[in-house]
């Protein structure tokens, strides 16, 4: 006789997934309105759109979870996950009002976009809430399936080839995940990494030649991810090619979720596989120094933002391979005071931008096109000048505070050299980020329409701007709360 299976609710824990289900019916629910009402005003779906992220980042926070599998133990409540989550709900909810612009740019007038938009999220939600590799993986290409599509949908030349460059490399790294769950689960007979890691160490890290592969496919996999050099040469095409809100978007929401599946499968590794550490520290070092030094001879601003960007990951991803409570504590900081402020600068670069190439046939963003901007709009000269201090980590502002903490991290843990390669980074990528204040301070305008620059300048830009602006500038009056808030979600 066959036996029968009686699964309740409770032991599924159901409500653990319900972040993940308020972004998906969201974006359902934004379909079946575009089907129920006809020529509806897009203004429509940004606020639907707002409305259900509110919901999902209000669930997450005011919900008190207990740190647990759930659902068939597919899905993880941890500390990790919650942090996640919350960084990139957040940077969703101040993103997403950048669409309600003055130039009516074709792709936000489509529903699809902001139904696209929160499966997207909801596949970021899915990849930071779960220690199987079967679901990771499903999140990461769930997430990575919209993006290529939101790019694509800008439909410009530039676009259409960033789009087919994130998709082919996005292809090569599911790819590589997929080979590197497989062969640890071929070694160990598991795909929750809490089980691979408990038989791997059972068994001292054997078949070595397994784990050996398994891990250098993961490396590859996430290095795409993270943009970690030498995997790191779509991000500038990509940025160039999608506008302002979406490249944004992209430098944080990305890069937070593959850090942390980069956390959780690493960690095990870094400290009991030589190798793993080797590899890391040399990966590290170059991802902070080599996109820096590519950046001094940018002519484009966005693109000059990618390269940094890349950088800024090898000082997050530094983290793992320090691999204590200080470091993801300053990880963390990092990525939230770096949301707020890259918020700032492409909010800024999306308030400037006109539709026609007015300053170069090739690029929306060129540093010319900032000249003498203190003359023609000195309070855009002024907000973006002190985003450019904060992104180069001069004190007090935001990502000083970050830099610092892992920073300190590094020298606690005695990895000196690293902390010097930090330091010396900082003040390189001071030049390129000052390069343009030099441009909007002390040139002469190349126009004399200082009103171009403030074309998309819609109130709900200027209020995103405005938060921005003031989290970038009185970040260090919260350092240490959330430092504190962040320590104490985090079990590692």
């Amino acid at each position: 006789m066959s036996e029968v299976f009686n699964i309740s609710l409770e032991s599924l824990n159901f409500f653990a997934i319900m972040p993940m289900l308020i972004a998906v019916a969201g974006a359902i629910i934004i379909l079946v309105v575009d089907l129920c009402i006809k020529d509806s005003n897009k203004q429509l779906y940004t606020i639907l759109t707002l409305l259900f992220l509110i919901l999902d980042l209000g669930y997450i926070v005011f919900l008190n979870f207990d740190f647990s599998l759930a659902f068939f133990d597919l899905i993880l409540i941890d500390g990790l996950s919650l942090l996640g989550q919350v960084i990139l709900l957040t940077a969703a909810i101040l993103f997403i009002p950048l669409t309600l612009n003055h130039n009516k740019f074709h792709e936000f007038e489509y529903p699809e976009y902001y139904a696209l938009f929160l499966f997207l999220c909801a596949g970021f939600q899915f990849m930071m809430s779960s220690d199987h590799l079967i679901v990771i993986l499903l999140g990461l290409e769930v997430a990575s399936l919209v993006l290529y599509t939101l790019i694509a949908m800008h439909n410009r030349k530039t676009a259409f080839e960033a789009a087919i460059k994130y998709f082919t490399m996005g292809a090569l790294s599911a790819g590589c995940f997929a080979y590197g769950a497989m062969l640890l689960y071929a070694a160990t007979g598991y795909l929750d990494l809490s089980s691979i890691v408990a038989v791997l160490q059972e068994n001292d890290y054997e078949p070595f030649y397994l784990v050996l592969a398994g891990v250098s496919f993961f490396i590859v996999a996430l290095g795409f991810k993270c943009s970690l050099v030498p995997f790191h040469t779509w991000t500038p095409d990509v940025y160039e090619g999608s506008n302002a809100f979406l490249a944004g978007f992209m430098s944080i929401a990305p890069k937070i979720a593959a850090l942390i599946v980069s956390i959780r499968i690493f960690s095990s590794f870094v400290d009991y596989v030589f190798w793993v550490h080797s590899v890391f520290y040399i990966l590290i070092i170059v991802t902070i120094t080599l996109p820096n030094l590519i950046a001094l001879t940018q002519k484009d601003v966005k693109r000059m933002l990618a390269y940094s960007s890349i950088s800024h990951a090898g000082f997050a991803f530094s983290a793992i391979l320090i691999g204590d409570d200080m470091a993801y504590s300053a990880l963390f900081l990092y990525w939230i005071l770096f949301l707020f402020t890259n918020l700032g600068i492409f909010g800024m670069l999306w308030i400037s931008r006109s539709k026609g190439q007015i300053w170069d046939t090739q690029y929306d963003h060129t540093y010319e096109k900032f000249s003498g901007l203190i003359k023609l709009s000195p309070l855009a000269a002024v907000i973006m000048g002190l985003l450019m201090l904060a992104l180069a980590g001069i004190p007090p502002f935001s990502l000083f505070w970050g830099k610092i903490y892992l920073i300190g991290a590094a020298i606690s843990n005695d990895y000196l050299l690293l902390a010097i390669v930090m330091a010396i980074n900082s003040a390189i990528a001071a030049y390129y980020y000052l390069k343009l204040i030099v441009y909007m301070f002390l040139k002469q305008p190349i126009i004399q329409d200082g009103s171009i620059y403030l074309q998309n300048a819609t109130l709900p830009l200027k209020i995103i701007v405005g938060i921005a602006v003031f989290c970038v500038c009185v970040s260090m009056f919260f350092v240490d709360k959330i430092l504190f808030v962040v320590s104490g979600l985090l079990v590692i």
